[in-house]
C-alpha cells in the first residue's frame, strides 16, 4: 500500500518537508511577536524546554499513529480501534483535523499573500514601477484576491506531484533556501545601531519572570502551534516514512530544527525591532507592551527598511521573499491534509482531487477577503485556539488511552529494535497518556 500511495525516499526528504511544515509564518512572524510581548528572553527559555518536554511527546504521538495506520488521519486512527465507538471517535478526531487543516489554509494563504506583495514592492521600486509598487502595500480586495491566488496556485502545483516528486522534492529546495536567506538576513540586522539592545533583550532572561501564567501557557501554546499539532498534518507525513526509519531520532530532529529556526527568526526580528526604535520608528507602549503586535510585520518593518536607504530594498525583498518561502512550506502541508483523505476515502484521482479542494479552500479565502474586518480573526481563533488544541488533545488522548501498548511499541520497534529498553519509552507513554493531554487542555482553557 505504500508504494501506491507513495513515500518519502529519503530520511533527509522526510526531516525537510516535516521541518518545512512546522517552519511556517507560526514561527518567523508568531514566535517573534510573542516573545516581545511576553517578557522577551524569558519567553524564549521556557518555549525551548516546553518545545522538548510537551510538544515533542505529543508530535510523536501523531508521527505513530500515521506509521502505523499508513493512511490518511482518519483511516489510521480507525485501524487502531478495536470497537465501534472507537471507530467513531476515530472519525471524530481524524476528520476534525482535516478541517482545521482546511480552515487553518483558508485565512493563512490570505496572509501569505501579503507576504507576496511586500516581495514585490521592492522590486517594483527598483524597476522604478511607482504606481504598481504603491498599489500591492495597499489593501483592496483585487490585491488581496490576486496575491491570494497565486499562493494558492504554487501550493496546489506542488501537492498535484505527489509525496516525492512534489511535497519532498520542494521542500528540499525551499528549506536550504529559507535557512540560507534567514542566515543572511540576522549577520546584516545584527551589524545596525541599535541591534545589541535587542540581543540583550532577547538572550538576557528576566528570570522573575519564568513563572507567570500568562508567559508559561503563551510558551506552550507556541510550542503546539509551530510544531503543526492538530492538523492531522504530522499524521500525514507519519504515514509516508519507511518502516525501516527510528521515529524517535526523526521526531527529535525535527522538534531540533522547528525550534532553532524560531529561534533564529527571534535572532533577526528583536534585533530588528529595536533597530527600527533607533532610528525613531515607535515600537513599545509607555507601558512596555507591543504597540503593532502581530502586525509588527507590515508596519514597523517596511520603516525600518526605508531608513536603510537604497540597501533597505534588497533586504526588504529578501524578509519578505523569506517569509513567502515559509508560508509555502507550510501551506503544503495543510493541503495534503484534505487531499490523502479525498484520495484515500473517495477514490479520487490525486491532481483531480489537489485542484477541487485548492479551489474550495481558495473560495472560503474570497469569502473571508470580502469580510476581512471581522471574518480572518475569527476563522484563525475557531481553527488555532479551539480547533488545534483539541485534536492535539484528543490524538493524545487516542494513543494514551486506547492503542493497544504491544501493538504500539511493536511500530516503535521497526527501524528502533533497542527502544523498549530506552528512556524515551519508560517516559514517553504515561507521558503522552496524562502530561500531554493536560497541558493541552490548559492551553484551550487559557484561550477561552
Amino acid at each position: 500500500m505504500a508504494s501506491s500511495r507513495g513515500e518519502f525516499s529519503s530520511r533527509l526528504g522526510f526531516i525537510l518537508a516535516a521541518a518545512g511544515s512546522a517552519v511556517g509564518l507560526g514561527n518567523i512572524w508568531g514566535f517573534p511577536t510573542q516573545t516581545a510581548t511576553n517578557g522577551g528572553a524569558a519567553f524564549v527559555l521556557v518555549y525551548l524546554i516546553l518545545a522538548f518536554c510537551l510538544a515533542y511527546p505529543a508530535f510523536m504521538a501523531e508521527l505513530v499513529i500515521g506509521r502505523y495506520g499508513q493512511a490518511n488521519a482518519v483511516t489510521s486512527m480507525q485501524k487502531m480501534s478495536r470497537h465501534m465507538w472507537q471507530k467513531r471517535f476515530a472519525f471524530i478526531v481524524g476528520f476534525g483535523g482535516v478541517i482545521c487543516a482546511g480552515l487553518i489554509l483558508s485565512f493563512y494563504g490570505i496572509i501569505a499573500g501579503w507576504m507576496m506583495s511586500y516581495a514585490v514592492e521592492p522590486a517594483a521600486n527598483l524597476l522604478g514601477m511607482q504606481s504598481v509598487s504603491d498599489w500591492v502595500i495597499t489593501q483592496g480586495h483585487v490585491r488581496n484576491i490576486l496575491f491570494a491566488a497565486v499562493f494558492m496556485f504554487l501550493t496546489i502545483f506542488i501537492i498535484r506531484k505527489g509525496v516525492e516528486q512534489g511535497i519532498e522534492k520542494w521542500s528540499k529546495r525551499l528549506m536550504p533556501a529559507l535557512i540560507g536567506l534567514l542566515i543572511l538576513l540576522i549577520l546584516y540586522v545584527i551589524t545596525l545601531d541599535g541591534a545589541t539592545d535587542g540581543l540583550r533583550a532577547y538572550l538576557q532572561p528576566d528570570m522573575s519572570r519564568v513563572f507567570e501564567p500568562d508567559l508559561l501557557i503563551s510558551a506552550l501554546g507556541q510550542a503546539f502551534f509551530s510544531l503543526s499539532l492538530g492538523t492531522s498534518v504530522m499524521v500525514i507525513y507519519g504515514s509516508y516514512i519507511s518502516k525501516k526509519e527510528n521515529l524517535v531520532k526523526l521526531g527529535a530532529q525535527v522538534t531540533l530544527i522547528d525550534v532553532t529556526i524560531a529561534f533564529m527568526a527571534g535572532l533577526l526580528i528583536i534585533p530588528a525591532m529595536y533597530v527600527a526604535q533607533h532610528q525613531g520608528v515607535q515600537i513599545f507602549a509607555a507601558d512596555g507592551s507591543l504597540i503593532s503586535g502581530p502586525s509588527m510585520v507590515f508596519a514597523v518593518l517596511p520603516s525600518l527598511f526605508e531608513g536603510m536607504g537604497a540597501i533597505g530594498l534588497f533586504v526588504g525583498f529578501a524578509f519578505f521573499v523569506l517569509m513567502s518561502i515559509a508560508a509555502l512550506t507550510s501551506s503544503i502541508s495543510m493541503l495534503e491534509g484534505p487531499v490523502s483523505y479525498a484520495v484515500e476515502r473517495h477514490n479520487l484521482e490525486r491532481k483531480k482531487a489537489t485542484t477541487l479542494i485548492g479551489l474550495i479552500i481558495f473560495a472560503m479565502s474570497v469569502v473571508i477577503i470580502f469580510n476581512l474586518d471581522f471574518m480572518l480573526d475569527l476563522v484563525a481563533m475557531i481553527a488555532t485556539e479551539y480547533g488545534q488544541p483539541i485534536i492535539a488533545m484528543l490524538c493524545c488522548v487516542f494513543v494514551g488511552w486506547i492503542w493497544n501498548r504491544n501493538d504500539m511499541l511493536v511500530e516503535i520497534k521497526q527501524g528502533n529494535p533497542e527502544v523498549e529498553s530506552s528512556l524515551f519509552w519508560k517516559v514517553w507513554p504515561w507521558y503522552t497518556k496524562f502530561v500531554c493531554p493536560a497541558a493541552i487542555l490548559m492551553v484551550f482553557i487559557h484561550s477561552l
